[in-house]
């Protein structure tokens, strides 16, 4: 059978890889056709149609200054389902883009799964309709969504969350620390990573506020966890200062040598949680109290991390916008620092906690033979 697939983002790109790898387990003459990253393009064996770093624009400035490109890509996708007439169309995520998509999909007859669905939940709750629309089924990753999806007349399935399995693979592949300390060329010395988020503006928001905060602790050196399609100059140009920029195939292979982590807001934070480094999450955004004070009334959440969310508590601190100061960041830091401290002990409960709420299943797994069973019931190849 064909499947195209359209991630755009570095996330979507690694979880929408092993998508990949478990279709093509259940279906050996799979053919893919796929917007996104090198992830993908790995386990497809053929290289995207566009790639995520030409689609990832975050924020109306940013939107709005790549418009060109933006419609651009959408018209290479719309027209390549139109001619490719694959047998489905997955998304994963990306909404404002995925759902366009899926409107010539659906006029097309050409099913709709939506793999790692958007977070309505959180805001825009109207995409609703369009779901209910457009998409066959939905696949969901947090415990929490198919209560939310059937309040609101739709089914989805949860089939456990994907950085579960992502994470752990991750972990037991780690590198010694003498060995890793070596290939990255680094001193013996606590690590602190610093993550601040795969697009360039999150970047430009985030990291100079890090680098800030945690020169307050001057016997720790940062690390900065490079983002796939994100040059190393940027992050000179945002105030990284000297610290290194470490690529490695997954950032858990640098989260597992660290004592804690500065994490921008996203799959990020729960990455981090899963595999058991103390974290603060910031989003400086442009910093001022009344983007914070809309942001609140237009988001019908407590929170605005995974962890959190999954957890329904705050189990790691959430330094959003005017309150993403240096200090402040500093202040939520030093506690998680130190071995033994009641801050520290506390949120590695709660990321056991938060663990068992996401469940053992296997996400691309259960989802990919979802798919597979699905077409094959309806008469496809």
């Amino acid at each position: 059978m064909h499947y195209f697939l359209i991630a755009g983002e570095a996330s979507g790109d690694l979880h929408a890889s092993y998508l990949i790898e478990e279709l093509r387990r259940r279906d050996s003459d799979a053919v893919f056709t796929f917007l996104g990253g090198d992830r993908m393009a790995a386990a497809a064996g053929s290289a995207p149609l566009v790639h995520y770093r030409d689609m990832a624009y975050m924020g109306f400035s940013e939107v709005l200054r790549n418009i060109g490109k933006i419609s651009a890509n959408l018209r290479t996708a719309r027209q390549s389902v139109r001619m490719a007439s694959p047998d489905c169309l997955i998304l994963i995520d990306y909404p404002s883009f995925n759902l366009k998509v899926a409107a010539t999909a659906a006029k097309a007859h050409i099913p709709v799964y939506y793999y790692i669905p958007p977070k309505i939940w959180a805001w825009k709750k109207w995409r609703i309709r369009d779901i209910r629309r457009l998409v066959r089924r939905v696949f969901a990753i947090f415990p929490f969504e198919p209560q939310f999806y059937r309040d609101n007349g739709f089914d989805a399935t949860y089939v456990g969350n994907p950085s579960v399995g992502e994470v752990d693979r991750a972990l037991a592949a780690v590198q010694p620390r003498a060995v890793f300390l070596a290939e990255h060329k680094l001193r013996d010395r606590p690590l602190v990573a610093l993550m601040p988020g795969s697009r360039r503006s999150e970047i430009r928001n985030n990291l100079a506020v890090m680098n800030l905060a945690l020169a307050q602790f001057p016997q720790y050196r940062g690390v900065i966890v490079g983002a796939p399609g994100i040059d190393d100059s940027l992050y000179r140009e945002c105030g990284a200062g000297n610290l290194p920029v470490l690529r490695t195939a997954s950032a858990v292979d640098i989260l597992a040598h660290c004592r804690a982590a500065l994490v921008t807001s996203g799959t990020a934070t729960l990455e981090c949680a899963l595999a058991g480094v103390p974290q603060v999450a910031m989003y400086r955004g442009n910093g001022t109290k009344l983007t914070y004070d809309i942001m609140k009334r237009v988001l019908s959440i407590d929170y605005v991390t995974l962890p959190n969310l999954i957890a329904g508590r705050e189990i790691i601190p959430e330094m959003l916008q005017h309150m993403c100061t240096p200090d402040a960041v500093a202040d939520r830091l030093g506690p998680l620092l130190r071995e033994g401290n009641p801050a520290r002990e506390a949120q590695l409960r709660d990321y056991a906690d938060m663990r068992r709420r996401l469940g053992t299943d296997d996400a691309p797994a259960a989802t990919a033979a979802a798919i597979v069973g699905d077409l094959r019931q309806a008469g496809k190849r």
